[in-house]
């Protein structure tokens, strides 16, 4: 046979066709790939089919049961950001300042949009990925209760993890208690480049407790005002007149920041899914024993439906049900290939735990299943991980779970996670000859849901199905651009 020479082929990967393109010559034959492989593996390159009928009675059941979970949500968010109480807004308003979520509007550039007193968000300003923190003084003066620092510390994990400068807006008085302590609160000072609006005043101690301590009578304005520390103890590199103005001084001081970031190309240009994200509404099930076909789901995330997201590639861990020894060992070997070659993980949780019986124990589950863990836990690559079932028992374990550090973690309004569910605690209790209070068994029920998760910071916030792509596209994108 003539051997073919590279300068006689030209590779043509459109987006219809995956066939090398072969010039024609009176000594080389035209050829195809189905000349190398038999019609069905070629066919089996090829974007994710649907078998998805929107018509359905199972598509309309579903979509009417998440509806009520999606208006849920949409009403707490609505009530989330309007702050603290009318009262508190009208005041805050009155003393000429802006509310928190109006001053993130104002420092982000147009067209980005980023509540435990304390807003977190990533945004873009002037070019830059950020992170930003708003303490919000509509909600007890700012103050810091438990959850506010937790959410606080998580921010700041997010940043460091995805190499993003801090940007604080702070308008904070000091820690909500409620036992007889004192917790004194200050700003942090100890940024690059810091402002103070013309009226704001903060100091290690106030004027009452440095006449304690030391016999001074001094004003707070003397004391911490904002022309002191910017004209003599340097605490603040300028002096905003407003909240405007601090704002402005804000925006150009990070555009002078010189920020760096990875020396790498954004995709110029992706195609939206093959299928509609709206779709995703009808799919999503809130029936722990009815499956979830997570083909369908990553046909509607991913760009023209084949594995890479607005652009980048990525690799994708997801199952159907339960995890198998053979499933374990496979993921495990995915996941080692994507770490070997710096690809960005991104974990579908459809997962009701691994499997259990002599068969399973006899085919190695506990040592393969091992294998699948300690794969997520040393894979050095950003991993993302959205939650689009009630997921109940290890199997979270071994699909990227809170505790193995996934950059983002959300999850879909019908999601739940426990340990183990109600109607798994009253199996067994029955199998002990034991009966289940109703009381622990509705307080399992009430403290596995999403919301209850969500508002103690067990993730990162939930999101409707359809913006599931558009959720994992952006924060891949800022912690790409960010990669040291």
């Amino acid at each position: 046979m003539a051997s073919l020479r590279a300068s006689r082929i030209l590779p043509n990967l459109s987006r219809n066709s995956i066939r090398p393109v072969f010039y024609k010559s009176a000594s080389i034959p035209l050829r195809t790939v189905a000349t190398y492989c038999p019609p069905t593996q070629a066919k089996a390159i090829s974007a994710l089919p649907t078998n998805v009928d929107p018509s359905s009675e199972e598509y309309t059941q579903n979509a009417s049961q998440m509806k009520p979970l999606l208006d849920h949500l949409s009403s707490l968010t609505a009530k989330i950001h309007q702050g603290g109480p009318p009262k508190a807004r009208e005041k805050h308003l009155a003393r000429k300042k802006m509310l928190p979520r109006d001053r993130i509007t104002a420092l982000i550039d147009p067209a980005d949009v980023p509540a435990g007193g304390i807003i977190t968000g990533v945004g873009v300003i002037e070019g830059v990925t950020c992170m930003v923190v708003a303490n919000d003084s509509t909600v007890k003066g700012g103050t810091y209760y438990p959850i506010t620092v937790k959410k606080h510390l998580r921010a700041q994990e997010i940043a460091k993890e995805n190499n993003l400068p801090c940007i604080y807006l702070v308008d904070s008085l000091w820690s909500w208690v409620l036992v007889r302590q004192v917790v004194p609160m200050f700003p942090p000072c100890l940024t690059k480049v810091s402002s103070s609006a013309n009226k704001v005043i903060f100091f290690l101690a106030g004027p009452p407790l440095v006449k304690a301590a030391t016999g001074e009578v001094v004003t707070a304005e003397e004391l911490g005002g904002g022309n002191m520390h910017s004209s003599v103890s340097g605490v603040t590199d300028y002096l905003a007149v407003d909240d405007a103005h601090a704002i402005v001084l804000a925006r150009r001081s990070i555009s002078n920041l010189n920020w760096p970031t990875k020396p790498f190309p954004p995709p110029t240009s992706y195609t939206e899914p093959l299928y509609s994200p709206e779709e995703l509404t009808g799919i999503a099930t809130t029936n722990l024993r009815k499956p979830l076909p997570i083909h369908e789901v990553i046909a509607r995330i991913v760009d023209g439906s084949f594995a890479h997201i607005y652009g980048h590639k990525v690799g994708i861990i997801a199952n159907n049900g339960i995890l198998f020894s053979a499933s374990s060992l496979k993921g495990a070997h995915f996941i080692e290939l994507c770490t070997q070659r710096q690809i960005p993980l991104i974990f579908l949780q459809n997962i009701s735990g691994f499997m259990v019986g002599t068969d399973a124990e006899r085919e190695g589950i506990a040592k393969n299943g091992a294998k699948l863990v300690t794969a997520v836990a040393c894979a050095n690559v950003p991993k993302f991980t959205v939650v689009v079932v009630p997921v109940i028992g290890a199997g979270n374990y071994g699909m990227c779970g809170r505790a193995y550090s996934p950059r983002f973690l959300w999850m879909w309004p019908n999601a739940r996670i426990g340990v183990m569910g109600s109607e798994q605690l009253t199996a067994v209790m029955e199998t002990v000859g034991k009966a289940v209070d109703p009381e622990l068994r509705d307080r399992i029920d009430r403290e596995s849901e999403a919301v209850f998760s969500s508002a103690r910071l067990w993730d990162d916030g939930i999101i409707p199905p359809s913006h599931t792509r558009e959720g994992i596209g952006v924060e891949l994108d800022g912690c790409i651009r960010g990669e040291e």
